[in-house]
């Protein structure tokens, strides 16, 4: 017996492709749904940890920048207590400047010659005189810069001829003169003297060799 199918196969063999494509074509855009959900999801999860590391180290730089604020403040207060302590040190120093001043006054002065006034403004000094002739101011000019150690950078600011009454009626040819020094501060003496060493010590093999 020969069976033969009536039915409109191509028709229904259509329509079953159709409804396989629009299965496919649904799990297709769920999938895809579902992908872009999960990147979507992956990104935001991802950014909320950059915002959160970001927010982290914004913290941080704003600690940090207190600390170097406090750090700088600190700074300045030892570099005022330095000035402080030093300007207290070249205080108690500096009380005896005067009393080296006189010392070398009277040690380097020559012979012939004497100070009429000795004026001090904090390290320069002025020194007025009379003296026999130019030649003893030269020669005190010569000790203050050779022979003193608190004394630098002699000057002679001026020398005028003059005269000095030996009496009534006898007058001598002399010079007034005036000559600016500095006055050395104890540090600066000690850092002088320390070099000075150092420069010995080092010539010292030398000149043994």
């Amino acid at each position: 017996m020969i069976l033969i199918n009536l039915l409109p196969h191509r028709e229904m063999a259509r329509k079953k492709a159709r409804q396989s494509f629009n299965v496919f074509l649904l799990a297709a855009v769920a999938l895809g749904a579902f992908v872009a959900g999960m990147v979507y999801l992956w990104y935001g999860w991802v950014i909320s940890e950059q915002q959160n590391r970001n927010a982290f180290l914004t913290g941080e730089i704003k600690k940090l920048d207190e600390e170097i604020k406090e750090v700088a403040t600190l700074q300045q207060e030892i570099t005022a207590l330095k000035a402080r302590q030093e300007a207290v040190e070249n205080l108690q120093a500096d009380r005896n400047m005067p009393v080296h001043l006189m010392n070398e006054s009277v040690r380097q002065l020559p012979d012939g010659m004497y100070f009429k006034s000795i004026k001090q403004e904090n390290q320069n000094v002025l020194l007025k005189g009379m003296a026999q002739s130019n030649e003893r101011v030269s020669e005190l000019l010569r000790n203050l810069s050779r022979n003193s150690e608190w004394v630098t950078k002699p000057d002679l600011v001026e020398i005028v001829a003059a005269k000095v009454a030996l009496g009534p009626r006898e007058q001598r040819p002399a010079f007034d003169f005036t000559v600016r020094v500095r006055l050395q501060r104890a540090s600066d003496v000690a850092s002088a003297a320390q070099a000075a060493s150092a420069a010995q010590r080092a010539a010292g093999p030398r000149g043994a060799d």
